[in-house]
């Protein structure tokens, strides 16, 4: 790089040394201070992924969060969609750039620049720049509302707040041996619907829920289950062990029953220990063919019985994708959704995509108004791709 230009150390110092909500700021300085870039914004998905909102860096002429824009078909959508920046010419003699801006798979957004000189070189740079500011806004968010405030393009509800704050950050996640994506679809009247996931240094941990009832009772009977579900989990304990601590929170605050399935894969070997309390089956797209996974089914969380949770066992192949759902993706108007059409039809595509195929194709067949949450969490195995290969029969293992 030039004199005064900044590498990527003084840019992460220079937006921590700003406030939280002025990330794009930092960059769009940067970009401007290199390259002359005339206008300098970052789009970010609202919370269902179907819009996308702007917010223009400090001081521009245009600067305010601006209407929605609409994702589906657009050429956000191909950047997204591609992970592949984009650059066209913007018809009075620039060059108009947008780069995705992911982490670990997790489409925040875009970041769009106007240039009026560029070259390969500067096409890279701006991609790093998008690169970093990922990180800045994963980290800024924490700080901030700016980011949630842009997300809501529809009025949230209290139920729908309190659901939201039970999800992870991020809804996709990639790694050397896995590749998940989730989606929620939320009814009208909440239904008490979350998911989750965390990763440690051997084990992947999955869960996927639906807490009986709608809107704040629901919602608050799913805290009392996440939180539970966490605490265990975050204690060390197993998958029998989760699923216990669950029931017995519900039970001891007696708020009501509970569906859930929880996970703990192996990232070595790809076995699943898992408990079903009550949930829907998952589906499995194996080499061209879906099939439901057949699982014995423990009670639901909350059921006063005299019986326990069982730990069972589910061996993932490498290509296999894994499909965990609620029953608002099957039940009432979703079940005329073909799902192991769709799950077979969108097998090559990204999770990320293949989650919002599934969740449009019910959406569609609700005519846009669910009676119940519709979830769905797909986890691509790929194998264990750091562990070294090994060598054929009767030949050694070079060194």
């Amino acid at each position: 790089m030039d004199g005064g230009d900044l590498e990527l150390g003084e840019l992460l110092a220079a937006a921590e040394a700003a406030p939280p909500g002025e990330s794009v700021d930092v960059v769009a300085h940067d970009l401007q201070k290199r390259f002359g870039a005339e206008r300098v914004s970052f789009l970010f998905a609202d919370l269902i992924g179907e819009r996308l909102v702007r917010l223009v860096a400090a001081g521009d002429a245009d600067e305010d969060l601006g209407e929605p824009i609409e994702l589906r078909g657009s050429v956000y959508d191909h950047v997204l969609t591609s992970q592949r920046q984009h650059v066209e010419a913007d018809g009075k003699g620039g060059r108009r750039v947008i780069t995705p801006v992911t982490n670990r798979g997790d489409r925040i957004g875009v970041l769009e620049v106007t240039l009026q000189a560029a070259d390969d070189t500067v096409f890279r740079q701006v991609r790093e720049a998008a690169h970093a500011l990922a990180y800045i806004i994963v980290t800024d968010r924490r700080f901030t509302d700016l980011y949630h405030l842009g997300r809501r393009t529809t009025r949230t509800s209290l139920a729908a707040e309190i659901q939201h704050q039970l999800l992870p950050s991020a809804p996709c996640c990639e790694a050397a041996e896995f590749t998940l994506a989730a989606g929620l679809i939320p009814a009208d009247d909440i239904g008490g619907d979350t998911y989750d996931y965390t990763l440690d240094r051997d084990t992947l941990h999955l869960s996927i829920t639906d807490a009986m009832g709608h809107d704040t009772n629901s919602a608050l009977l799913a805290t009392l289950l996440v939180g539970a579900l966490r605490q265990a989990r975050r204690g060390g304990c197993d998958a029998v062990k989760q699923a216990h601590q669950a029931h017995q929170a519900l039970l001891t605050h007696s708020r009501g029953l509970a569906t859930g399935q929880l996970f703990c894969v192996d990232l070595d070997t790809g076995l699943c220990e898992l408990v079903n309390a009550g949930h829907p089956r998952p589906l499995r797209l194996r080499d061209g063919t879906v099939e439901e996974v057949e699982l014995a089914v423990n009670l639901p969380f909350g059921v006063a019985a005299p019986t326990g949770y069982h730990l069972q066992q589910l061996q993932l192949q490498p290509g296999d994708r894994l499909v965990l759902l609620t029953d608002g993706m099957q039940d009432r108007g979703a079940a005329a959704v073909d799902l192991a059409s769709v799950i077979r039809d969108t097998g090559a595509l990204h999770p990320r995509e293949a989650v919002r195929s599934l969740t449009g194709a019910v959406l569609a067949a609700c005519y846009g108004n669910l009676k119940d949450d519709a979830t769905v969490l797909l986890l691509d195995w790929h194998g264990n791709r750091r562990r070294p290969a090994e060598p054929e029969p009767g030949r050694a293992r070079r060194r």
